[in-house]
């Protein structure tokens, strides 16, 4: 097997480093003062400045495989590149405009809106000139199981009518973003995968409130344009609104995260090697009980360790990704579950150690450590949580050897 970039692979690697070194990483504090100074949910000038930078240097859009709308690479060639922005997930995504809940919206609208749809909403978020976000998650259900979704969208006449609360919809937050895309149920009395569509939902519609910024482990999380609990009350959109046919919706979703998982895994890699250079860093130079960190025997098992995890993981990444490029996303179905279970774990594990390494450091704003393991402990939960992964994995695998009917 060949495990080598190919040579447009490579070019953008040495570019997209030269711009996280040059540009990204002296930002961070930067960008941390004009939060800290300003409304947590804004985008800070320094970002601004940031992806200006970054389309000038071609680094725009790389997540969308089609050269209609994005860089046209395979999701094996956007790997590497997706791990290199999760090195300074707050800020490089959205630098490069391949930011959650944006990249799921605009892959969504890509493959499922009308042209009309595409024309209003996506080219614009192509452009970067307005944000998105993703309305599925409620409340009061188990929402692990997009069936339970209780949002109810109604026909009337030209017009579609949406009630329910849902929360965690991601991008919300941002003031600039301008459209919101709802699941709900359209017909509860259908099998139970064929009860749901998905509407677009101008946020400046009469019956939508945002109530409120959702924290994660304390934090504002803009990196995601905050996360927001919204009710809907009444609130009326032309037919034309809906997404698709009624009753596509839990297919759509399906679709939509299938790629958000990996592109979620592929920047858990980056999130990892961040912090396990930043571990080996603190251990050549801190010295406790007279010698280095570098010394001692339990520092040294943890970055051998991280090292061993972090290449496993990538490696079954590259893998899902080759085969998503290759026999579908379905048929990559298993190495999707898999990394989805495996690379959060594994980020966490190695973050940790990181952290412990640092000491009451490493739980401060001083570091990038606390920030990086809230967003990696949280990833346990998104696109799905772990144990619903697990039972769905290990079904199929019990399916492969399950006795033949005498």
């Amino acid at each position: 097997m060949d495990f080598s970039y190919d040579s447009r692979t490579e070019e953008l690697r040495d570019e997209l480093t030269r711009f996280l070194t040059e540009h990204v990483y002296p930002a961070e504090a930067v960008h941390a003062e004009q939060v800290a100074a300003g409304d947590p949910w804004s985008r800070t000038p320094v970002l601004a400045e940031l992806k200006a930078e970054a389309r000038k240097r071609g680094l725009w859009n790389l997540f969308l495989p089609d050269p209609r709308y994005g860089a046209g690479l395979t999701n094996l060639q956007y790997a590497p590149l997706a791990e290199l922005t999760g090195r300074s997930p707050h800020l490089a995504p959205e630098a490069v405009n391949c930011a959650a809940p944006d990249t799921g919206n605009m892959e969504l609208l890509a493959e499922f809106g009308s042209e009309a749809q595409q024309q209003r909403w996506l080219m614009p978020l192509l452009e970067g000139e307005i944000r998105s976000a993703f309305c599925m998650t409620e409340p009061d259900v188990a929402s692990s199981d997009a069936t339970n979704i209780a949002t109810r969208i109604t026909r009337d006449g030209d017009e579609y009518v949406i009630n329910g609360r849902k929360w965690w919809s991601s991008g919300a937050m941002d003031p600039r973003c301008e459209i919101f895309i709802v699941m709900g149920k359209t017909d509860p009395t259908a099998d139970r995968h064929r009860q749901q569509s998905m509407v677009l939902v101008p946020r400046d519609t009469p019956g939508v409130t945002v109530r409120r910024g959702m924290t994660v482990f304390g934090y504002t999380d803009g990196s995601h344009g905050g996360h927001a609990e919204i009710d809907f009350t009444d609130v009326r959109v032309p037919a034309e609104n809906l997404i698709g046919a009624e009753g596509t919706g839990f297919a759509i979703a399906q679709a939509r995260l299938g790629p958000g998982r990996i592109h979620h895994c592929m920047r858990l890699i980056g999130m990892a090697e961040r912090a396990l250079e930043l571990l080996c860093r603190r251990a050549n130079e801190r010295i406790a009980f007279g010698r280095p960190l570098a010394e001692q025997g339990v520092v040294r098992e943890w970055i051998a360790e991280s090292r061993v995890r972090i290449e496993q993981a990538r490696l079954l990444v590259l893998k899902t990704a080759w085969l998503m490029d290759t026999v579908g996303n379905k048929g990559a179905h298993t190495e999707i579950q898999a990394i989805k279970i495996g690379t959060p774990a594994m980020a966490e594990w190695v973050i940790d150690k990181a952290i412990q390494g640092y000491g009451g450091a490493g739980v401060s704003q001083d570091t990038p450590l606390a920030a990086l393991w809230a967003q990696t402990r949280t990833l346990r939960l998104a696109d799905g949580p772990d144990e619903v992964h697990r039972n769905s994995l290990a079904k199929r695998e019990l399916r492969r050897w399950a006795p033949t009917p005498a």
